[in-house]
């Protein structure tokens, strides 16, 4: 179904996740650290890559950061044995679209990647039923996954732009933490619904760089958030 680059230094969990993975018909490629991926990236151009962040050479952090400055938009999901908010937070504000603490059950991880797929399938499937969205000075094209303000390009990740569409289609509506990250995840795995004030967050700075003024998504104390109202 899809090319995925798997990568860790555990030999025992690579060979775990790359049964599941092709047992879901997926053609898995995989490297035991990051400067590893990075070779593996250019020859297996993987639609989706998980990888560890404990690595030796390149770390994971710093794999996605190279990833992500070369313009490179494939999905990514973290695995990481420390469960620390701090590092959630971090691989989030590097461009991560998804975060999996160890130990986690194979289900859940399998359920992260289709997720993840489905949304990138998106970018074309649904063009007729989700037109152009344009609020103010944004312009969101789902057929492409692209953002625009003030004409200018933003670069987000996939949950990055669901969290925008799901916002910017009801201006003026106060979505809960838990309603925005069911609507932008689309599956049944638990995950902090404060993980929606980094994605928030991040959101903001890179619209502050084109916008220093900007103010589009307002924070609803202990209710959640909204696209404020023209």
């Amino acid at each position: 179904m899809a090319r995925i680059l798997l990568i860790d230094d555990d030999d025992a969990l690579l060979n775990v996740l790359s049964l599941a993975l092709e047992d879901a018909a997926h053609q898995v490629t995989t490297a035991r650290d990051g400067a590893e991926g990075l070779v593996a990236i250019s020859k297996s151009k993987p639609e989706l890559i998980i990888s560890d962040i404990n690595m030796p050479r390149v770390d994971g952090f710093s794999l996605l950061r190279k990833l992500r400055e070369q313009g490179l938009r494939m999905p990514i999901i973290l695995l990481t044995s420390r469960d620390n908010e701090i590092d959630e937070a971090l691989g989030l504000e590097l461009g991560a679209d998804d975060y999996v603490a160890k130990p986690f059950s194979t289900r859940v991880l399998m359920a992260r990647v289709m997720s993840l797929l489905r949304r990138e399938e998106l970018r074309g499937a649904n063009q007729d039923e989700k037109p152009t969205v344009t609020v103010g000075g944004l312009t969101l094209r789902p057929e492409r996954l692209e953002v625009h303000l003030n004409g200018q390009p933003v670069e987000v990740t996939v949950t990055e732009f669901r969290l925008l569409e799901a916002l910017t289609r009801r201006p003026g509506a106060v979505l809960s933490r838990d309603r925005i990250l069911e609507m932008i995840r689309g599956d049944d795995s638990v995950v902090a619904a404060r993980i929606v004030d980094t994605y928030v967050r991040r959101l903001r700075r890179k619209f502050e760089v084109i916008d220093p003024g900007f103010d589009g998504i307002e924070t609803l104390v202990g209710a959640g958030y909204s696209w404020k109202s023209p």
